[in-house]
């Protein structure tokens, strides 16, 4: 899970990373925001009004949801199983709120907060995207503020003040989570250890050897 202030660049990151390592799935979120110019139903977001959210939500179809500067967003719950039982890697943006909700239903979900240099960049960067008013822009200052403090709760953080290199600590920390035991088929394995030794026991008594015994 990706989180962090409105304008920090998660977007961006989360299409660069997927750049390069393709073989990542993207959860796309529901939202009751009206969308951005170029944003596409159901690519970037999934655009619902507040009665098909309140649909979703009773029906319990979100994995998590969360209000956010009046809107509110979530994460679909079919799809995120779906391809966690098929042992895929999946990547989200969620906002911190909703990132604890599905801390508390999937403990092994990896947690990564987006940092901005500053707080004025960050400000700077919801400026030039130009799509909120002043005043909105004012209170996503003031949620980052206080996203910022749960920045604690999360397993690793990522400076977005270089794209390439905040790409690469992402890339980093999905194949380091790869390689956990914890994550690993480590009882396949073992078995195909198990009888690969047995045929290689098996090899040197045909060739009149006997394995040593401890």
């Amino acid at each position: 899970m990706v989180s962090g202030p409105s304008g920090v660049g998660k977007n961006r990151l989360i299409t660069e990373l997927r750049r390069v390592m393709p073989d990542l799935h993207y959860s796309v979120s529901a939202t009751t925001r009206p969308p951005r110019p170029g944003e596409i139903d159901g690519v970037h977001y999934f655009f619902l009004s507040q009665e098909v959210f309140e649909q979703w939500k009773q029906e319990g179809r979100l994995l998590e949801w969360a209000e956010y500067c009046g809107h509110y967003y979530g994460t679909p719950a079919e799809y995120i199983e779906h391809e966690l039982a098929a042992g895929q890697t999946v990547v989200m943006d969620v906002e911190t709120s909703g990132a604890a909700q599905i801390r508390r239903r999937l403990p092994e979900a990896v947690m990564v907060f987006i940092l901005p240099p500053s707080l004025a960049e960050l400000r700077h960067r919801l400026e030039l995207r130009g799509t909120d008013a002043p005043a909105t822009i004012l209170n996503r200052l003031r949620s980052a503020y206080s996203e910022l403090q749960k920045m604690r709760d999360y397993d690793y953080v990522v400076l977005n003040d270089s794209l390439e290199t905040a790409v690469n600590s992402l890339a980093t920390i999905v194949r380091a989570e790869r390689l956990k035991v914890s994550r690993s088929d480590y009882g396949q394995l073992l078995e195909t250890i198990h009888q690969e030794t047995l045929r290689w026991e098996g090899r040197l008594v045909e060739e009149g050897e006997h394995p040593c015994s401890v």
